[in-house]
């Protein structure tokens, strides 16, 4: 099992990461997922989100989107899965994200990726997922 620390990372190259961890066979948890930095300007990412959850037809049929940060990263991550595809479904069972670190994960390794840190980013411009959420009227 592998416990990601999800503060300060990037979430596409998390998530790229714990989806190649998940379809290896690894059962994967992401924990400070409200920390998650999301990398491009606040207005550009606020108005990709707004405009990705009015986007849809019948409404009992349209993809749900979460505004919760853990189910936000969880939903990224199955991004990165093959979703349609038996082995997608089963891999994306093994894949856990909290907000903040459980007690029983509180006494393991956690790994911290250096090349997924912000602050590679060649500019100041990103969000976390917790603010992205909050933007979107989430409660957390």
């Amino acid at each position: 099992m592998k416990v990601y620390n999800g503060e300060g990372m990037i979430l596409g190259r998390l998530a790229a990461r714990a989806a190649k961890d998940v379809l290896l066979g690894e059962e994967v948890k992401v924990v400070n997922c409200d920390k998650v930095m999301v990398s491009g300007k606040k207005t550009n990412t606020l108005e990709n989100e707004k405009t990705k959850r009015l986007r849809k037809g019948y409404p009992l049929k349209s993809a749900k989107f979460s505004r919760l940060p853990d189910r936000f990263v969880r939903r990224c991550i199955r991004g990165m899965l093959p979703w349609k595809f038996t082995r997608g479904r089963e891999a994306f069972r093994q894949v856990m994200c909290y907000i903040g670190v459980p007690e029983e994960l509180a006494s393991q390794e956690m790994i911290t990726l250096k090349d997924s840190s912000y602050k590679k980013l060649p500019t100041l411009n990103y969000m976390t997922v917790g603010e992205i959420c909050k933007q979107l009227g989430g409660k957390v």
